[in-house]
């Protein structure tokens, strides 16, 4: 007996141990192989999201007001400005978490709407047909120039930005709302958005010196720690001042052949890499932090901790926001119909929203730690921006359905680093755009896509935006997975479709395109292509794969 059960037991472990061998066989080498990991640095993206991926976005989140209280009449016809603003001022004034509660039907806005408190909800009825509805019947550029973009304002006119496209005969200045604003806009009252004039600067609150850091490790050395305590949420800045041939411009390019835009040394007051970071622990002269750092910090960096002022715990959900079809005139000269604008934020979200008709449904600057979840564009004005990161630190953009046309569909943007798309859908001109400004090691994960090829049997679904001063497209470590492609035509010819664009994104990580064709994958310098034409179904989504493994070994 004891002998038949050795056997049995024998053989239950065999078959075990094939299993897993099997498993292991069918995931992509760069997650499974030691050598291929050590060479082929893959960043760790599971701290995106609100409260770092940990914990759900609250369904309940403090007292609720009802805007109807405060005048706000839905389905009348009148414009409901005033009474919407008024409400969120009243509402503010209640110490504690506050949910601001808007009735079913269509509301009429023709002001911004600012949200300048932390613990805040703006709350709608829904998306379907007894939802609420904040319908703009006009463009910002129509109110009054909002003061947060004066600086903005007089960028454009100092270095005199313009859309020229003479085959067109367009010759016209840059919108301040190309890409910023929005009719609903968090913001930290009297804080700059975004560095742009050399004038308006002022002398950073440094809170410590960091001497020494390594990639991907929670803990480094400072020195001069002043009034910093565990619990604060600053920011880690490096910077280089070391004109063109900075070592930390080598260290994001990773000394590549890539055309460096002048962007990267012409403003060395200002930082080139930005983390904010929550301290969980002083010991000494060593901090650490609630992620990893995303590159080495060396002495020529001067890296600093600084005070960074933001929100905290502020959300928009459940609400459709509706534009008129409005005509393209160019890119750069939108007018302003933008729905919201992210601003100074962290561990917020927004959530259950429909966006039709915008020029840029959602933007961003300067947000850490925000999840953007189920957000739906569509309609039949030519948008610039869809949902756009744009100064974003472990921003998680999930669930994001694309049904308008758009210059840049789904886009990382200046200073993007360490953001994720997932689980999303784009089902026109689909580009999976970086849009150049020092933006690296992002993630576009589990993308869906539709596409008719070019004549040439091909596609640029990699195609990167972005001016000349801040190019390359991407810094190192970029990375796609899991990306699903839909071919709409060109199905009678066995000959595979080419997937070009990027040639200035070094050391890219490309792993699992697939879809209902075979594809071919031009990427340069020195992209790492894996899985190419199989499908990822052991891990669909690097991110999750990631954040489970992660919760599992804490």
């Amino acid at each position: 007996m004891k002998y038949y059960l050795f056997n049995f037991l024998t053989a239950l472990i065999l078959v075990i141990s094939f299993s897993f061998k099997t498993l292991a066989q069918e995931l992509p080498v760069i997650l499974t192989n030691k050598y291929v990991k050590e060479n082929n640095y893959l960043p760790d993206f599971s701290f995106a999201g609100y409260h770092n991926g940990e914990i759900d976005i609250p369904k309940s989140s403090g007292k609720i007001f009802n805007a109807s209280d405060f005048g706000v009449i839905p389905n009348d016809g009148l414009d409901d400005s005033k009474a919407l603003k008024y409400a969120i001022e009243e509402s503010s004034k209640y110490n504690g978490k506050v949910v601001l509660q808007l009735p079913e039907g269509r509301l009429i806005l023709s002001d911004i709407l600012y949200i300048e408190r932390s613990n805040f909800v703006l709350r709608g009825a829904g998306t379907g047909l007894n939802g609420t509805e904040i319908y703009c019947p006009r463009p910002l550029m129509y109110n009054n120039n909002p003061k947060a973009l004066q600086e903005l304002r007089e960028y454009l006119i100092e270095f005199d930005k313009r859309q020229i496209e003479k085959e067109n005969n367009i010759d016209l200045p840059f919108s301040q709302y190309a890409w910023s604003g929005g009719f609903i806009w968090t913001k930290l009252p009297g804080v700059r958005v975004k560095s742009y004039l050399q004038k308006y600067e002022k002398p950073y609150e440094v809170v410590a010196k960091v001497s020494s850091g390594k990639r991907g490790e929670f803990s480094f050395k400072t020195s001069e720690i002043n009034n910093l305590n565990v619990g604060d949420v600053v920011e880690l800045q490096l910077f280089n001042k070391d004109s063109e041939n900075g070592e930390i411009i080598n260290d994001l390019y990773k000394n590549q052949k890539v055309k460096v835009g002048s962007h990267h040394w012409n403003f060395p007051d200002l930082p080139l890499v930005k983390q904010q970071v929550r301290i969980i622990a002083i010991s000494g002269n060593t901090l650490t932090i609630n992620s990893p750092l995303t590159i080495d910090i060396k002495p020529s960096y001067e890296a600093q901790l600084v005070v960074w002022q933001h929100l905290e715990e502020v959300g928009v959900e459940n609400i459709k926001i509706m534009f008129p079809e409005s005509p393209r005139v160019a890119h750069h000269v939108e007018p302003g119909f933008n729905g919201i604008y992210l601003t100074r934020l962290y561990n917020s979200w927004v959530k259950n929203v429909v966006i039709e008709n915008a020029d840029s449904g959602i933007l961003s600057e300067e947000i850490a730690n925000i999840t953007i979840k189920n957000v739906t564009t569509k309609g039949k004005t030519f948008a610039h921006y869809t949902v756009m990161m744009q100064g974003t630190y472990n921003v998680l953009a999930e669930g994001i359905k694309v049904y308008n046309k758009a210059v840049h569909p789904l886009s990382f943007n200046t200073f993007a680093t360490k953001s994720v798309y997932t689980d999303c859908e784009v089902f026109v001109d689909p580009i999976l755009d970086q849009h150049s400004g020092a933006n690296n090691q992002n993630l576009f994960d589990n993308i869906k896509v539709h596409f008719t090829p070019n004549e040439d049997r091909s596609y640029p679904l990699f195609e990167g935006g972005g001016a000349g001063y801040w190019k390359p497209s991407h810094g190192a470590y970029s990375t796609f997975w899991n990306i699903q492609v839909d071919v709409l035509g060109g199905l009678d010819y066995d000959d595979p479709i080419l997937l070009n664009g990027m040639k200035d994104g070094p050391f890219a990580r490309i792993i699992g395109v697939h879809g209902n064709h075979n594809f071919t994958i031009s990427y340069e310098p020195m992209a790492y292509i894996e899985y190419l034409n199989k499908t990822l179904k052991d891990i669909p989504s690097l991110y999750y794969y990631q954040l489970n493994k992660r919760i599992r070994n804490k």
